[in-house]
């Protein structure tokens, strides 16, 4: 028992560094974005002088300063927009304040519309998106997709729950790394997200914590396997995902709707919030959904996936058949032979 208490005694405390770190390392960043709004406010008051000042400007800061890196003439003019750009607003400030400056570029390049750039600012923090990572969302419009599955969770889940949950489950996934031809199997896909887990888990979002697949469940010493379980840290639950290669079918909520209460009666705690179930499709028709989820008495949220890396039809048009390859390989052991 000693031990056990010392193991968490100890993963306290390095929990308490680890947080700072993160503090220390989060106060430089913005310090340094705070910085470079405060020369862009310069230059910006100064731009009468014309481009030569700009250029002027970083051959001054780099003989001054040879060890610092960021005063090159195209990043002096990128910290005079990134000061136009907020100037005015406070809460933008202390907003993009807590991003990494090549995450703010990118914000100000590839999003004008600034409540949709907000969106993408507030998940890059939350979910801690590197700007590769920032990129690829905003080229699969995160912002489409988040908080559009088809659902009940308002009608099952406390309303503040609700919400949050709404806002954690997107429609459509879109799960880049994946390359599987358009005929793979559920299993297929199941193997293939497993064995990329941890890209999974970054489009699935922070909070995601796996389980395992084909986990086992027993009820009345009868074996079912749920595709895959996570547990989510921030909304503290459970939550049963199921994997299907084609269209929605309505059998399909019966199903999930067994596991989540499956996990609800042997896995969960007390203090455990209800279990919630997740089932991906290629394809759905919203109708069939929304009516196939009235009649269900558990929390499930229905998202389509896509597959980026599926080669595409012309593609697939072109290569041989099965067929096709058992006949060009019979005939050449055939011409083997005679030789």
């Amino acid at each position: 028992m000693l031990e056990e208490d010392f193991k968490k005694i100890i993963g306290n405390i390095k929990e308490e560094i680890l947080n700072a770190q993160v503090k220390a390392i989060q106060q430089i960043n913005s310090n340094l974005i705070m910085l470079y709004f405060r020369l862009g406010k310069i230059v910006s008051e100064n731009k009468k002088y014309g481009n030569n000042f700009t250029k002027q400007v970083s051959i001054e800061l780099k003989l001054t300063f040879p060890n610092i890196k960021g005063f090159s003439e195209r990043n002096i003019r990128s910290m005079r927009l990134f000061y136009e750009e907020y100037k005015d607003d406070v809460i933008w400030q202390q907003l993009v304040a807590k991003l990494p400056w090549g995450h703010n570029l990118l914000l100000i390049e590839k999003i004008k519309d600034k409540n949709i750039r907000k969106i993408y600012a507030e998940n890059a923090i939350k979910n801690g998106w590197s700007r590769n990572v920032l990129a690829l969302q905003i080229d699969a419009e995160f912002h489409k997709r988040i908080g559009k599955s088809d659902n009940n969770f308002s009608l099952l889940l406390p309303p503040n729950n609700s919400d949050l949950v709404n806002n954690t489950v997107k429609d459509p996934y879109i799960f880049e790394f994946i390359s599987l031809n358009n005929n793979y199997k559920e299993q297929e896909l199941e193997n293939n997200m497993v064995s990329k887990i941890k890209d999974v888990l970054l489009e699935l979002g922070k909070g995601f914590s796996f389980v395992g697949n084909q986990y086992k469940i027993s009820v009345n010493n009868q074996d079912f396997y749920i595709d895959l379980l996570f547990y989510h840290l921030e909304l503290r639950c459970y939550i049963v995902v199921e994997l299907k290669a084609g269209e929605f079918k309505p059998e399909y909520v019966g199903q999930i709707g067994f596991y989540v209460t499956a996990v609800d009666k042997l896995l969960k705690k007390e203090y455990d919030n209800p279990t919630i179930g997740l089932l991906l499709c290629r394809e759905k028709n919203r109708v069939t959904v929304d009516w196939s989820l009235q009649s269900a008495n558990v929390p499930i949220g229905v998202s389509t996936y896509k597959l980026n890396n599926q080669l595409p039809k012309n593609i697939l048009d072109k290569l041989p058949t099965e067929e096709e390859i058992n006949l060009h390989i019979y005939m050449e052991s055939g011409e083997k032979n005679e030789q």
